[in-house]
């Protein structure tokens, strides 16, 4: 079977399941993302992808451009910090942004917000005015075109994120004067996992021309200016990275016809990502728990199901997985299913395994960097979260398991 001595070494030492994250993967994610993009462009990692600290620690330290914090709750703002981000180099999103997380967030030096709405603009505004200071704005802006597909679409539909691009113009007055914000700019994240380096391209065009209508309908200048993601790896497969030779170049040149001041940084222009800069440094090593065959079907019983790899847990992204296998060993096909009592716990449809495949085996699921532990559902059936080892080249900088814990709250009773 195609597992790594090392990775036998660690499954025997941590048991299985178990993640193994290599930060070389991540640096070199982190290298060839930033080369790819035209010198100056910035770049925030989505915590959502994977928060494990050594992770986030690694895109912020080391030679070359430090990657900037994506973030959007305040167990990230908390992550962030510890990992030594400035909360001048944070930007907090999401649409349910409450009270309380504002108020922690403002204390912890937050430097920008994305609004998804008028109503978000002023519950952001209101939690600055109580601290004092003015809270720097992106206006998350849901356009009512897209230009090239992608595996997820993020606009031109009815959604909580982002505000309407054809209400833009009526609501400008309204968008630029709420007290306590200063429109900074504009955050447009249109897609995820872009199908090709063309779509990737035409997708930054259109949002660049629909970022430059949308500053002439505010009437603002803007000071920065997110144009969101798509960069690719593939998901719990095998595969690689994506490469975009063409990117530098071809968005140098989109950005000089619609933001002609940004070689001089007005404005300055960020990318988003999560998945690329994480994804292909992870392996999920899991074991066969039981072999069983019935009605024609084989089925691979692991002890990793959705508790431990959930694919956002519903979202329908995750089938289907691949297991590492040598490409000239006898195979065959089986469903990869996992320890939980629901049939929904199933990781994989016809999946090409060992031919010899046996209880107590040990499987490799690649590139699972990205929307692991964090991203399934760990609390049901109370089962054991997985270990997650962090390795630099052949050396074990940490292994860490998430711990869940109930607090109890005194209830105070009274009688009648």
């Amino acid at each position: 079977m195609s597992v790594s001595p090392r990775h036998r070494d660690l499954a025997q030492r941590y048991g299985t399941p178990l993640y193994v994250y290599d930060l070389t993967r991540v640096r070199a994610a982190r290298r060839d993302l930033f080369g790819f993009l035209p010198e100056g462009v910035e770049v925030y990692y989505a915590f959502k992808a994977n928060p494990h600290p050594d992770l986030v620690r690694a895109l912020r330290t080391g030679d070359g451009p430090a990657c900037k914090a994506e973030i959007s709750s305040t167990g990230e703002l908390a992550t962030a910090l510890r990992a030594g981000y400035r909360g001048a180099d944070i930007l907090y999103t999401g649409p349910g942004k409450t009270a309380g997380e504002l108020d922690e967030a403002m204390r912890g030096g937050v430097g920008l917000f994305s609004a998804e709405s008028l109503g978000d603009l002023e519950h952001i505004g209101r939690a600055a005015l109580a601290h004092g200071t003015t809270a720097q704005c992106l206006l998350r802006i849901n356009s009512v075109t897209a230009s090239a597909a992608s595996g997820v679409r993020m606009t031109g539909k009815p959604t909580q994120f982002g505000i309407d691009s054809e209400t833009v113009r009526e609501s400008a007055a309204a968008l630029t004067s709420v007290p306590g914000t200063s429109v900074a700019g504009l955050h447009l994240f249109s897609q995820s996992n872009a199908r090709d380096e063309e779509s990737l391209l035409a997708e930054f065009r259109h949002t660049l021309e629909t970022a430059a209508r949308i500053q002439d309908e505010l009437g603002v200048d803007l000071r920065v200016l997110d144009i969101g993601g798509g960069f690719s790896v593939p998901y719990g497969r095998t595969g690689e990275r994506a490469m975009y030779p063409k990117l530098r170049g071809e968005l140098a040149a989109a950005l000089d016809v619609f933001f002609p001041g940004w070689r001089q940084g007005l404005p300055r222009i960020a990318v988003e990502s999560g998945r690329y800069l994480v994804g292909d440094s992870g392996h999920l090593l899991t074991s066969v728990s039981n072999l069983k065959t019935g009605r024609g079907h084989t089925f691979a019983v692991l002890d990793a199901g959705i508790n431990v790899f959930g694919g956002m847990s519903g979202l329908g992204r995750l089938l289907p997985v691949s297991v590492e296998i040598p490409v000239d060993q006898d195979s065959r096909q089986v469903t990869l299913a996992g320890p939980l009592c629901t049939p929904g716990d199933v990781l994989g449809r016809d999946v090409t395994v060992p031919a010899d495949l046996a209880p107590g085996d040990l499987l490799a699921i690649p590139n699972t960097g990205a929307y692991g532990p964090t991203a399934s559902l760990l609390m049901f059936l109370g089962r054991p979260s997985p270990v997650e080892v962090v390795v630099d080249g052949e050396t074990t900088v940490s292994a860490t398991r998430i711990e869940r814990t109930r607090v109890a709250h005194d209830a105070e009773h009274t009688h009648g």
